[in-house]
C-alpha cells in the first residue's frame, strides 16, 4: 500500500484518530505534501476541526518544541510522531523532511502557538518543498498578531507587524524611528522583561500615541491595558514584571507632511546601518514622502561621505 492509498492505518500499525467532546473520530486521507497547521495560541479549543484531521492523518509532525505540541495532541487523542524543527537544527533536519516529502508522506509543520512561519521558523522549509515540487497547503487559524489587533481598539484597516523589537536599546531605538512615519497600525511582540524599556523607547521614538498592550490571549489570565505609550511605560515601570506572551499594538501616525531634507538624512543613516543603499532608499522613500531619486542622491552622498576619499 503506498502512502497516496494509505487512509486508516497510522505509523507503526497504529490508528489514526482524534476525539473531540469524547467521540473518536477517523480524519479523512490526505494527499501527500506539506501542511502547515495553526495551532492554538493559548486556549486548546481554539484549534480547527480541520487542523485536528491533518495533525491525525500526517506521518510526522514537525514543531519547534515536542513537549509544547505533545500537550496538544494529548488532549485531543493524537499519536502522530513528532520531530523537531527550528533554526538550530534545521541544517540537518530540513533534509530529511524534504527526503520524506518525495517518499510521498504527509508532513504537517507547526510552531509553539499560533500561525506557522509568523515570527517562527519554517520559511526555509517552506521554500525548499515548493522548489522540489511538493504541494504545500495551510490550515489557517488562531494568530495573536490578528487576535491583538481585534482587541486593540485600535483602526485595522491597515497595519504593519514588525515582530519582536531588537532586545539592545540603541539598535531598538534606531528601529523605532524607521518605524515612525508608517502610516500603520503598528503590532509588535515583547518580552516582559523588556516590556516597560521598549514602551519608553516607543513613546520617545513615536511620541504619545495610543496603544493597547495584550497579554495571555485567549487564557486564563488575559488582560488589555489601554492608554498612550508613555501611560503605558509609566505602568509597567511600576507594575511587578509582567508574565506569558504580550504583543503591543500602537496606533498609526497623525497626517504628516513630506520629511524635510535633515529629517531624510536621519532616516537614511539609520537604514544605510542595517541596509544596501537600493533597500534604504526604497524604506525610506516610502516613509518619508519624497521622491525616490531626490532621496537616492542623498543616499549616495551619505554613503560619500562614510566611506571617505579613496587611497
Amino acid at each position: 500500500m503506498s502512502p497516496r492509498d494509505r487512509t486508516a492505518p497510522g505509523p507503526s500499525g497504529t490508528t489514526r484518530t482524534y476525539a473531540v467532546a469524547g467521540q473518536t473520530i477517523t480524519p479523512p486521507p490526505l494527499v501527500p505534501g506539506l501542511y502547515l497547521v495553526a495551532t492554538p495560541i493559548g486556549n486548546l479549543r481554539d484549534v480547527s476541526l480541520r487542523a485536528l484531521e491533518i495533525l491525525a492523518a500526517a506521518d510526522v509532525i514537525a514543531c519547534e518544541d515536542t513537549r509544547v505540541t505533545r500537550k496538544l495532541l494529548a488532549h485531543y487523542g493524537i499519536a502522530t510522531p513528532l520531530t523537531p524543527y527550528h533554526d538550530h537544527n534545521a541544517a540537518t533536519a530540513l533534509p530529511k523532511l524534504i527526503a520524506r516529502l518525495g517518499a510521498g508522506e504527509h508532513v504537517a509543520l507547526v510552531s509553539d502557538a499560533g500561525t506557522p512561519l509568523v515570527s517562527d521558523p519554517g520559511y526555509r522549509l517552506v521554500r525548499a518543498a515548493q522548489l522540489a515540487g511538493h504541494p504545500v497547503s495551510t490550515a489557517p487559524g488562531a494568530s495573536a498578531v490578528l487576535a491583538a489587533l481585534a482587541v486593540a481598539g485600535l483602526p485595522t484597516d491597515r497595519f504593519f507587524f514588525e515582530g519582536f523589537l531588537p532586545a539592545k536599546e540603541a539598535a531598538r531605538r534606531s528601529r523605532i524611528a524607521g518605524l515612525a512615519r508608517i502610516p500603520a497600525t503598528l503590532v509588535a511582540f515583547e518580552t516582559g522583561p523588556r516590556l516597560a524599556a521598549s514602551l519608553a523607547d516607543l513613546a520617545a521614538g513615536l511620541g504619545e500615541r495610543e496603544a493597547a498592550i495584550c497579554r495571555e490571549l485567549t487564557k486564563l489570565h488575559e488582560e488589555v491595558r489601554r492608554g498612550t505609550l508613555g501611560e503605558l511605560a509609566r505602568v509597567y515601570r511600576e507594575l511587578p514584571e509582567p508574565r506569558g506572551e504580550i504583543v503591543i499594538v500602537t496606533a498609526p501616525p497623525a497626517e504628516q507632511p513630506a520629511a524635510g531634507a535633515e529629517e531624510v538624512d536621519g532616516m537614511l543613516r539609520h537604514a544605510l546601518e542595517r541596509l544596501s543603499v537600493k533597500d534604504a532608499v526604497e524604506e525610506v522613500a516610502g516613509l518619508s514622502g519624497q521622491p525616490r531619486r531626490e532621496v537616492y542622491r542623498r543616499a549616495l552622498a551619505l554613503k560619500a561621505q562614510c566611506d571617505g576619499p579613496a587611497d
